[in-house]
């Protein structure tokens, strides 16, 4: 696929993940749309791409208020008058014990990760459905496909994301729409310091696995060459990854590792 000219949608474009790929795909050539919800850094990595205002829009959106969604896809089509691909990576993460997580948090966590990510693709496939060409690149993590103590309902929403994404591909793959679910192992990002508690309060803290984990650049790269491929799903990070084979091949002694994990953080 030649990204050279698409119009490109790209959450959580602020910083991490999100900040990397926007760089990398500005190198491609490609029209960029920077969403997430700090408009100062949106606008300093609109400044670092180096795009003309003619290729980029700044885009505040927040994801925990996804009835706006069609009203964001809106103001996308107002400039560019198409979307080629939507990049979903907004997201928030979770530090904290399912019994000491409230419900106001459980729903904020799902709000964002899962019902604000559904709720923007669901705005932008119809203009991919009038284009009869399109996109969707999802972040999830390796998280979607077991769980870790203190982060239950992070791990339910990417989960989550893996249900609806398998059947909406196939929805959407007569419309010669395609649909890439991403799993990130352990990134150096500020996912972690930016995670919230049981009660909402910033967990205010990074793990060793994020601080040691791949540099964004590196994955932004290896994210860009599954975007031009036909795959339809591709974890990117370390060592990390094998504890998805390790999971299938050997349930018990994985569960009774994080049993372990578990007890040693009361």
């Amino acid at each position: 696929m030649d990204l050279s000219g698409k119009v490109v949608w790209i959450t959580g474009a602020s910083s991490g993940i999100g900040e990397a790929i926007a760089y990398k795909l500005a190198k491609e050539n490609c029209k960029i749309i920077l969403s997430a919800r700090r408009i100062e850094e949106l606008n300093r990595v609109k400044e670092n791409t180096k795009l003309g205002d003619e290729d980029i829009l700044v885009l505040p959106i927040d994801l925990e208020k996804h009835q706006n969604a069609s009203d964001w896809t809106q103001k996308v089509i107002d400039k560019f008058k198409r979307i080629d691909i939507l990049i979903n990576n907004g997201g928030i993460s979770q530090e904290s014990f399912a019994l000491n997580t409230t419900e106001s948090v459980e729903q904020k966590i799902m709000n964002i990760n899962y019902f604000g990510n559904v709720a923007l693709s669901k705005a932008v496939a119809p203009i991919m459905q009038q284009q009869q060409s399109g996109k969707i690149a999802v972040i999830t993590s390796i998280i979607g496909k077991f769980g870790l103590p203190r982060l239950s309902t992070y791990a339910a929403s990417k989960h989550a994301l893996y249900g609806f994404y398998d059947s909406f591909r196939l929805e959407l793959k007569s419309d010669n729409i395609a649909v890439l679910l991403v799993s990130p192992g352990f990134i150096n990002t500020n996912v972690t310091l930016n995670a919230v508690t049981g009660d909402g309060s910033s967990f205010n803290k990074n793990s060793p696995a994020q601080e040691n984990g791949m540099k964004t650049t590196v994955f932004a790269n290896k994210f860009v060459s599954a975007l031009k491929s036909n795959s339809n799903h591709k974890y990117i990070g370390n060592k990390e990854l094998l504890s998805i084979p390790f999971k299938t091949f050997f349930p018990n002694l994985f569960y009774s590792i994080m049993l372990k994990m578990s007890n040693n953080k009361k």
